[in-house]
């Protein structure tokens, strides 16, 4: 692709099912990055408390995805509008809801209950669909999403005893309804503005929004401190692969293949996310990969790859005539 040609254009150049088909593969490529970073994440986030590590990823992703918009495809910025930026803001805000749900959930519940829950976004998301875009939620669809949200129950409780609810559940859960509606919402509208912008804007929502509430919640730390921690090899190292890699250019492929592709099916194939996780803790974080475990990655796998084959037709599901 030559450095000129937006992404977006090269997708329109090709039939409605291979467009499809890419997008589908991109967000997988996401899932994947998502799913083996999360590591790298978790320790850097022992060190510099969550919502200042997500202030920084997330202003440093908008000012990066502002840089490109500026310095290649300066042209977009002439399309910014009043209505963009609302529903960017309100994109960020669903985003921040969800990962901010998600960290002070935690505090009060399992990583389990935790992953599991969030995961149920693959089952919240149908539904968000079929109320915002009309959707049909097909048979295909409900198999694709139970046997996702197996496989998910199946990878966080793989040895335990099973779910037991308690009140950080509650506030996981609300995670997965907000990570639900930036998804749906995605669905929306990424037809209907250029992504970069849409990307960005929403990133420096998230980034302002985590940075407020770090200062009014997290230990204030002196900016010595701040920049020793900083320069720990974790987190520099986690901020440089989530500012870029896992911030930045995911949500911009998100927002970009979204426009060919239904929110149901982006909500099974990120449910591969911990797949991947579970990947990356057998091979580098010296984990034992159970039969459960397995068989959930395999009920995910299949979820996946039955939405990919059989929900309902490309050209039914695909969000391209909305807005």
């Amino acid at each position: 692709m030559k450095i000129d040609e937006h992404p977006a254009s090269t997708f329109m150049k090709k039939p409605a099912a291979n467009r499809t088909r890419l997008a589908d593969l991109a967000l997988l490529f996401v899932a994947f990055m998502w799913g083996c970073t999360f590591l790298i994440v978790q320790h850097a986030v022992r060190v510099l408390p969550p919502l200042a590590f997500n202030g920084i990823r997330f202003i440093g992703a908008a000012l990066l995805l502002a840089l490109i918009i500026s310095v290649f495809y300066r042209q977009e910025w002439k399309q910014l509008s009043w209505r963009m930026m609302g529903h960017a803001a309100l994109l960020g805000l669903f985003l921040f809801l969800g990962y901010t749900f998600q960290t002070v959930g935690l505090l009060y519940t399992s990583t389990s209950n935790a992953g599991f829950i969030t995961g149920l976004s693959v089952v919240i998301v149908p539904f968000l669909s079929f109320w915002l875009l009309k959707h049909q939620i097909s048979r295909f669809t409900w198999i694709s999403a139970i046997l996702a949200a197996a496989g998910l129950y199946l990878l966080a409780f793989a040895g335990s005893s099973g779910l037991v609810l308690n009140l950080g559940d509650a506030l996981v859960f609300l995670c997965a309804v907000g990570f639900g509606l930036h998804v749906a919402y995605t669905g929306v509208f990424a037809p209907r503005y250029p992504a970069l912008p849409l990307a960005s804007l929403q990133m420096a929502v998230v980034g302002v929004l985590s940075a407020a509430g770090s200062l009014l919640f997290e230990r204030t730390a002196s900016w010595s401190e701040t920049a020793g921690q900083l320069m720990q090899p974790e987190v520099w190292l986690a901020l440089l692969v989530s500012i870029g890699p896992t911030s930045a250019f995911a949500f911009w492929i998100q927002t970009v293949c979204q426009k060919f592709t239904s929110p149901s099916r982006v909500a099974v194939i990120f449910a591969m996310e911990p797949v991947f996780a579970a990947a990356t803790g057998v091979l580098f974080g010296g984990e034992q990969l159970g039969w459960a475990t397995g068989l959930g990655c395999l009920c995910i796998l299949g979820g996946m790859l039955l939405a990919e084959l059989k929900s309902g037709g490309v050209e039914s599901e695909s969000p391209e005539s909305v807005g």
